[in-house]
C-alpha cells in the first residue's frame, strides 16, 4: 500500500500555526491554499470552510471554497461561493470569470459558461486559463472545430504547454484517429520527461489508456490506467477506506430490520412539486445512459448527481431532532411525531433539489442518479415511499474494469485498484440485498445489457414504472441536448452501441485476481464467464 505523502516544510509550519491559534484567519487560509495547490482537495476543505467562517467577507476564502467544491464534484455549492466573490469585489478579474465559467460547465450549463468565458476573454484575451478551459468545454459539448480554434489561441499564449497536447489528443480521439492521438501523447511525454506536472501526467495516462483500449491493445491500456492510479495516489494519498465502508454497512444492516422498519412511519407524499426518480447503481453501470434516456421525456428533468441524500445522512440528527446520529437516531421516528420529522427531511430534500436546478418548467418528475445512493435505500423509502427506484445492473467485471479506467472518489475511494473496487461492489450488493429482504421498496432492476439488446422494450418498461406515457424521443437519448457531467459524457452523445458490453473479456488476464471474488455475484446476477 502506498504511504500518504508527507507534509513539506511550509505545510508543516502552517499546520503548527493553525493548531496554535485555530482562529487565525491568515494561516488557515494559507494552509487551505497550499493543500489545494498540491491537489489535496478533501484535506483542504475543512480549513477553507474555517477560513470562510473566520473571514466571511474575504473574497479569497470564498474563491478557495469555489475551487475546492468544483474540483470535488460539488459544483452547485461551488457556484454559490464564486457568486459571493462577485458580490464582494468591485471589478471581477478574468481569472474569476473563467473559474465561474468552468464551474457552470461542470453543471452542464454550457450557454451560461460561454457567456462568462466571453467576458473573461474580453477582459484579458491572452489569459491561458480562459482559452484552455473554454476549449475543453467546447470539446465536451461536441463542438470539436471550435475547440481546436481555442487550442490554437492557447498555444499562441503558452507555446508547448503539455495540457494543450493532451487536449489535442482528446480531439483526435473524438474523431476516431486513435493512432495519431497516441503518437501525440508519446511525443508529449518524451518532450516533457519527468517535468510533467502530476495532474497533467494523470490526464495523459488516462487518455493513453482510453486510446489503447479503443485499439484493442488491452494489456497496454490496463497498464496505463494502473500508472494513472499510482499518480493519483501520490497526489492525494487516498486509498480505499475499508474499515469505514464496512462499519457503515454493518450499522445499516443492524438498524434496517423487518421488525424495526415495520414500526416506522413514512413521510407524506406531496403533490404540489416535482417528485424524484432515483436511478441507482455502482459507478460505471449505465446510470448516465438511463438518465439521458428518461430526461428526454418532457415530463422528466435531469437532476444529475444530486448530493442531497448524503447531506441528509450527515444532518438528519439536527434536522429532525433525533437523539442519535443516522441511522440509529431514526428509531425516534416511531413516536407520535415521526411523520412530521420525516416530512422535514422530505422537504429539505425537495427544497435542495430545486435550489440545485433539478427541476424544470413542465416536468413533474426529476432524476437523481448519485452513484451509490442504493446504500441508503432504507432512508429513501422512509422519506419518499412512492418514489420509483431504478437499479442499474451490469456485468460485475465490466463495472470493475470501467471504474478502474476512470478517476472517481465515490465509494470510500474504492476506485484505487480492481481488488478494492470488487470488494466495495460486493459490499454494496449485500446492502441492497439486505434492504430488499427487510422492507418493501418501489424497485425495478434493469440490466444494462438488456437495454442494448432490446432498447424499446426496456424504455417502455421504465417509463411505465415511473408513471409516464411512452415517448419515442427517449430512444434517441444521444440527441438529448443536456450535457452529462460525468465520465460518460462522450459515450451518451453517441447512438446506442454495444462495444462496452462484455468489454472485460479483453482484460481477462489482468482481471484474474478479482474473478474468483466476483464469480458468485456474477452467477447470482445471471451472467457468465465465457
Amino acid at each position: 500500500m502506498t504511504s500518504p505523502p508527507q507534509p513539506d516544510a511550509d505545510e508543516a509550519l502552517l499546520r503548527r500555526m493553525v493548531e496554535r491559534d485555530p482562529e487565525a484567519a491568515g494561516p488557515t487560509t494559507q494552509l487551505a491554499l497550499h493543500l489545494v495547490r498540491k491537489g489535496a482537495l478533501e484535506e483542504a476543505e475543512p480549513f477553507a470552510r474555517a477560513a470562510v467562517w473566520l473571514s466571511p467577507d474575504d473574497p479569497t476564502t470564498h474563491n478557495l471554497m469555489g475551487v475546492i467544491l468544483t474540483g470535488s464534484r460539488q459544483p452547485q455549492a461551488g457556484e454559490q461561493h464564486y457568486r459571493r466573490v462577485l458580490a464582494l469585489v468591485e471589478r471581477p478579474n478574468a481569472t474569476l470569470l473563467a473559474s465561474l465559467a468552468w464551474n457552470l460547465k461542470s453543471q452542464g450549463r454550457m450557454e451560461e459558461a460561454r457567456g462568462f468565458y466571453q467576458q473573461a476573454f474580453d477582459l484579458d484575451p491572452r489569459l491561458f486559463t480562459t482559452l484552455f478551459g473554454w476549449a475543453q468545454m467546447e470539446a465536451a459539448d461536441r463542438r470539436l472545430d471550435r475547440a481546436g480554434e481555442l487550442l490554437d489561441a492557447a498555444e499562441a499564449v503558452a507555446p508547448g504547454h503539455p495540457g494543450i497536447g493532451v487536449q489535442r489528443a482528446v480531439l483526435l480521439g473524438r474523431r476516431n484517429d486513435y493512432e495519431a492521438a497516441l503518437r501525440l501523447l508519446a511525443e508529449l511525454e518524451a518532450r516533457s520527461g519527468s517535468g510533467l506536472e502530476p495532474g497533467m501526467h494523470l490526464d495523459l495516462l488516462n487518455e493513453r489508456g482510453r486510446m489503447l483500449d479503443r485499439l484493442g491493445r488491452y494489456p497496454e491500456a490496463f497498464r496505463a490506467f494502473g500508472e494513472a492510479k499510482q499518480v493519483m495516489r501520490a497526489m492525494t494519498g487516498q486509498t480505499y477506506k475499508t474499515d469505514a465502508a464496512q462499519t457503515q454497512a454493518r450499522r445499516l444492516a443492524r438498524f434496517f430490520t423487518q421488525n424495526r422498519v415495520a414500526a416506522l412511519p413514512r413521510a407524506e407524499v406531496r403533490d404540489d412539486v416535482a417528485q424524484p426518480i432515483f436511478i441507482v447503481g455502482f459507478p460505471r453501470s449505465g446510470t448516465t445512459m438511463i438518465e439521458q434516456t428518461l430526461s428526454a421525456h418532457p415530463r422528466i428533468s435531469a437532476g444529475d448527481e444530486l448530493p442531497i441524500i448524503g447531506e441528509i445522512v450527515e444532518t438528519a440528527q439536527g434536522l429532525a431532532g433525533l437523539s442519535q446520529p443516522y441511522p440509529e437516531g431514526l428509531a425516534d421516528l416511531s413516536d407520535a411525531d415521526g411523520v412530521r420529522r420525516l416530512n422535514i427531511l422530505r422537504d429539505a430534500y425537495l427544497s435542495r433539489a430545486a435550489e440545485l436546478g433539478a427541476t424544470r418548467l413542465g416536468a413533474d418528475r426529476f432524476t437523481d442518479k448519485m452513484p451509490l445512493n442504493e446504500t441508503h435505500l432504507g432512508l429513501i423509502s422512509l422519506i419518499f415511499p412512492a418514489a420509483p427506484v431504478i437499479h442499474l445492473i451490469r456485468h460485475p467485471l465490466d463495472v470493475v474494469l470501467s471504474t478502474f479506467a476512470n478517476h472517481m472518489t465515490h465509494g470510500f475511494y474504492c476506485a484505487d485498484d480492481p481488488v478494492s473496487i470488487a470488494r466495495h461492489y460486493l459490499l454494496t450488493l449485500q446492502v441492497v440485498a439486505h434492504y430488499r429482504r427487510q422492507m418493501p421498496l418501489n424497485y425495478l432492476a434493469i440490466r444494462y445489457e438488456d437495454v442494448i439488446d432490446d432498447q424499446e422494450a426496456r424504455v417502455r418498461e421504465m417509463l411505465a414504472f415511473v408513471g409516464v406515457g411512452y415517448d419515442p424521443r427517449c430512444l434517441a437519448f444521444h440527441e438529448n441536448p443536456r450535457y452529462a457531467r460525468t465520465a460518460s459524457h462522450a459515450q451518451v452523445g453517441e447512438k446506442l452501441y454495444d462495444r462496452s458490453r462484455y468489454r472485460w473479456r479483453g482484460y481477462r488476464d489482468q482481471l484474474a485476481p478479482v474473478i474468483p471474488m466476483l464469480e458468485p455475484a456474477i452467477r447470482l446476477l445471471g451472467y457468465g464467464l465465457d
